[in-house]
């Protein structure tokens, strides 16, 4: 049984064994989220705003896994990883096998669209609509639909986080919190010039239609 991690330094150290996706596609904008921003994540959904202790979660988009185990090592009742990449699932599920929280975890390789339960919260990190423009609302749609609470990472800057904010609000969510974070990612495919790319993001916390 594993223990319940409480140290977020403890917390980045589990993430960074949990391997990335080792073909990523571009077309699906498939990049790994480093082990200090998933923690920063879910320090904040777990110790800030109670939302992941003893919660049911699902990670949209799950790649690897890296958010869903985290999840579940922070103290989650159950979680289940959705993502369209098959290569990318059975990756997810050696992960927590090896992580040794396969028993509170669910695979699903599939659409998000076919997912129909309700949860406690959602984590997400999905396209940033730059490869295939407006992947990131349908991720939106489907985690107010879905969660009582989500956690949304988004490309930073003013002019996103207004249309982000009005595009959740006309569907009856709620912004409560932007937290913006300082994203490495590697040199990945062709199109990348540099062998490391910094940027910011944004992590939204959105409560849903039934607000407290």
């Amino acid at each position: 049984m594993q223990k319940r991690l409480v140290r977020k330094l403890d917390l980045e150290k589990a993430i960074a064994k949990i391997r990335p996706h080792q073909a990523p596609k571009a077309f699906l904008e498939q990049y790994t989220i480093s082990p200090e921003v998933a923690a920063e994540i879910l320090y904040i959904a777990a110790y800030t705003y109670n939302d992941i202790i003893d919660k049911t979660v699902v990670d949209l988009g799950c790649g690897t896994g890296r958010l869903a185990i985290a999840s579940v090592l922070l103290g989650a009742r159950e979680v289940i990883g959705v993502d369209i990449d098959k290569v990318a699932v059975k990756e997810a599920n050696k992960n927590a096998k090896e992580a040794n929280v396969n028993e509170k975890m669910q695979w699903v390789v599939a659409d998000i669209d076919v997912v129909r339960d309700a949860f406690d919260t959602v984590l997400q990190n999905p396209p940033f609509g730059v490869q295939k423009r407006k992947a990131d609302r349908k991720f939106l749609e489907k985690s107010l639909e879905l969660g009582r609470r989500t956690y949304s990472l988004h490309k930073g800057g003013k002019t996103n986080r207004e249309f982000i904010k009005t595009f959740i609000e006309k569907r009856g969510g709620k912004v409560t919190g932007i937290f913006a974070m300082k994203m490495d990612i590697p040199r990945l495919f062709e199109f990348h010039t540099r062998r490391r790319h910094s940027f910011v993001v944004d992590l939204y916390r959105i409560e849903g239609k039934e607000h407290e």
